[in-house]
């Protein structure tokens, strides 16, 4: 059985002030490791982060600059989390998605592989399987993404694939189902906001006038969609249990789910449950592009890295997420949001 890492190591954290990227430094810091952060804050926060982490604003891309930063410091390994991630965009503007994602991310492999670091974690994303024909979603599951956030994910895994052949690179893709809940002061924090828990609670608190499902006539038991959700903890914590397979070269890929599908229906009453709040929904078309279910089979992590999630439940993801937007979140509505009809998964 595997436990905590044996080592300590200095890791390099790309995109650490976004989301999940911020709650696994935080997780790496409390396990006694040594973290340098970099993130161009396009999206990220630098409020999300301890005030004396080590961090630089930095772009993935600058070449000149990062490969200054690899001489500076002697990193381990490192967690890749850094990438344009909202879907609706990458539909109607995929080359920035590629630019970002695929291309200014080789340009960090090649500078990383001058500087002789060879253990690698990446961030990818459930959405590479694009709309699957079997469910739970095993790794080997034909690959098809729907929309140019999944495939820039997915480029850049086949990149790390010949690297880890090639050049003797250690790697650990963990592909994300629907990353959710918050952790102290750290939040989902987007501008615009894409996703369905978030959504709901800013209607819950008056934010926005009413939330929209998108369909209630898929083939599911009420209707609407069905989809895993996993709490950013449990995220953090699988990447921190990475740590203890990078050593020989190898590439592994794990699914970061749960194994078990739930509805928008029944999260909405989830959100009621936990508020005290009756929420205003209605629903209206379904979205191009959105499959009835996307559910994981997390066998393979569970096995390999003796994880499980702990803080997975509905009621603690909402729990965690309705504290967050309640204490630390800002309570300023933005004019923006009733404007936008993004991924609400």
């Amino acid at each position: 059985m595997r436990g905590h890492t044996e080592f300590m190591a200095n890791v390099l954290v790309t995109g650490g002030a976004g989301y999940v990227g911020s709650v696994c430094c935080r997780q790496l810091l409390d396990q006694g490791h040594s973290v340098v952060v970099i993130d161009d804050l396009s999206t990220g926060h630098r409020a999300a982060l301890p005030p004396d982490i080590t961090f630089f604003q930095l772009d993935v891309g600058d070449r000149v600059a990062l490969s200054e930063l690899l001489r500076t410091y002697q990193f381990e390994a490192v967690f890749h989390f850094a990438a344009k991630a909202l879907i609706p965009e990458s539909i109607v503007n995929p080359g920035t998605f590629f630019d970002s994602n695929v291309a200014s991310g080789i340009v960090m492999l090649e500078a990383l592989r001058a500087a002789g670091i060879r253990k690698f974690v990446f961030s990818s994303s459930a959405a590479v399987y694009g709309s699957p024909s079997v469910m739970p979603i095993l790794e080997e599951h034909p690959k098809s993404p729907v929309n140019a956030y999944g495939e820039s994910k997915l480029m850049l895994e086949n990149v790390l694939h010949w690297y880890a052949k090639a050049y003797g690179w250690s790697v650990v893709i963990f592909r994300y189902f629907n990353a959710c809940g918050a952790l102290g002061d750290c939040g989902e924090n987007h501008e615009p906001e894409t996703h369905l828990i978030p959504l709901l609670l800013q209607t819950a608190a008056g934010e926005r006038s009413v939330f929209e499902i998108y369909g209630d006539d898929y083939p599911t038991p009420d209707g609407t969609c069905l989809r895993d959700f996993i709490h950013v903890v449990d995220i953090a914590q699988a990447h921190v249990r990475a740590l203890d397979l990078l050593g020989a070269q190898r590439l592994d890929i794990y699914n970061v789910g749960t194994g078990r599908a739930h509805s928008i229906k029944e999260v909405c009453r989830a959100v009621e449950a936990v508020t005290g709040i009756r929420l205003a929904v209605k629903v209206g078309p379904r979205r191009l592009g959105d499959p009835p279910a996307l559910c994981a089979s997390p066998n393979r992590i569970k096995k390999n890295l003796d994880w499980k999630p702990k803080h997975s439940s509905l009621q603690e993801i909402i729990e965690s997420a309705w504290t967050w937007m309640t204490t630390y979140a800002s309570r300023t509505p933005s004019p923006s949001l009733e404007a936008v009809r993004g991924s609400q998964l």
